[in-house]
C-alpha cells in the first residue's frame, strides 16, 4: 500500500498510518518511499473508486489520500476493516480472530474500523467510474482554455 500511494506524492516521506497496541503504544508506522521504480504521478488529479466490498488495505489507501486531500473518492462507504486481527486456537476445533493492534491515521487520529470510509460522491458503485470520468471532466471544463471547451462538453454530454 506504502508503495503504490508513493506515486502520488513527492520524494519527501508522506506519514499514512500508525499501527497501535491497547497501550498506545506505535508498533510500526506507514510512510511513503523515496525512490520508487518508475515515474511518480505528480500533482495530477486522483479518483479513487469504492463500493462496500473495499476493505482492509484498499481502505486504508482510500482513508489515507482522503485524510492527505490527495483524492476525491467516488462510489459507496467502504466495508470498515482497519484493524489487523490475528488466528488464536482455542481448542475443541475452535478459531478465534482477535484484533492485535489498531490502525490510527496521523491526521484524524481515528481509523474506518466498522463504520468504512465515506467517499467525497456517494453514489453505487455501478455509477462510480462513469461519476468520476464525468466529475474530472467537469472540473476540466471550469480550469482549461476556451479552445478545448467544445470538446470537453461534447464529452460530458455523452
Amino acid at each position: 500500500m506504502a508503495l503504490i500511494t508513493s506515486y502520488l506524492f513527492g520524494m519527501e516521506p508522506v506519514h499514512l498510518n500508525d499501527f497501535v497496541d491497547s497501550k498506545s503504544e506505535v508498533l510500526s508506522s506507514s510512510w511513503t518511499l523515496r525512490g520508487v521504480p518508475g515515474k511518480r504521478y505528480g500533482a495530477k488529479d486522483v479518483y479513487v473508486l469504492t463500493s462496500s466490498k473495499t476493505f482492509s488495505a484498499a481502505e486504508e489507501f482510500a482513508y489515507n489520500l482522503r485524510n492527505l486531500n490527495r483524492a476525491t473518492l467516488i462510489g459507496e462507504r467502504t466495508g470498515g476493516g482497519a484493524n489487523p486481527v490475528s488466528m488464536f486456537q482455542l481448542g475443541h476445533s475452535f478459531t478465534a480472530m482477535i484484533s492485535t493492534a489498531q490502525a490510527r491515521n496521523p491526521i484524524s487520529g481515528t481509523n474506518w474500523e466498522r463504520i468504512g470510509v465515506e467517499p467525497h460522491v456517494e453514489v453505487p458503485a455501478e455509477q462510480a467510474l462513469e461519476t468520476a470520468y464525468k466529475t474530472a471532466l467537469a472540473k476540466l471544463q471550469r480550469t482549461a482554455d476556451p479552445a478545448r471547451e467544445q470538446a470537453k462538453v461534447a464529452a460530458l454530454q455523452d
